[in-house]
């Protein structure tokens, strides 16, 4: 109950045109409340159900976040058309998506599948984050910020195609994002198939 209310105030801190209880009309507020749901079914193993409701709920909102997501509290998604949260994705507290971003897989991964997202991470319209990717606290992802497939360090801004830090720390930089050790964020290789 208490994710839900943080929610709720990540509505009204996120979107000046939010008054009264409009909070109720958010497409990203049904989708995080049916996720909530679902996510408990899903840890006490209930079979089907979770990915039934979670479907009903892709069609009713436009989010697809697969029961097995875990959310932080605070979660907001403004307009929320086209997100896609993978099973294995982690985010954080207070973390803001825009709508058509997608935190995937790529294919090449078994176990921990999707980025992982610290606490007050903003991403961005139509950006793509693939692979069991970390992404640190206070991180700010530029709108279409294509195919980002590594680690993104804490309090930086990331923009482009192919993302690069373009501020860390408050400093206007341009530094390509470092490199991702997949195996290190929990992720195993998807074995050869004879």
């Amino acid at each position: 109950m208490l994710a839900l209310f943080e929610d709720i105030k990540a509505i009204y801190r996120n979107d000046p045109a939010s008054k009264n209880i409009e909070f109720l009309l958010y497409p990203g507020f049904h989708a995080i409340t049916i996720h909530r749901f679902v996510h408990f079914l899903w840890n006490l193993g209930v079979p089907f159900i979770p990915r039934l409701i979670s479907q009903i709920s892709r069609f009713l909102t436009g989010l697809e976040i697969h029961p097995g997501a875990q959310i932080g509290h605070g979660f907001f998604c403004d307009h929320g058309a086209g997100v896609v949260i993978g099973e294995t994705t982690r985010i954080g507290e207070n973390c803001v998506l825009f709508h058509n971003c997608t935190l995937g897989g790529t294919g090449k991964h078994v176990g921990k599948r999707h980025p992982t997202l610290g606490n007050n991470v903003l991403v961005g319209t139509g950006a793509t984050l693939l692979g069991p990717i970390l992404v640190g606290d206070n991180v700010r992802i530029g709108a279409n910020s294509f195919v980002v497939m590594r680690d993104i360090p804490s309090n930086c801004t990331v923009a482009g195609t192919p993302a690069m830090i373009t501020k860390r720390d408050g400093l206007h930089v341009r530094e390509e994002l470092p490199r991702t050790n997949p195996i290190e964020n929990g992720a195993q290789p998807v074995p050869d198939h004879p």
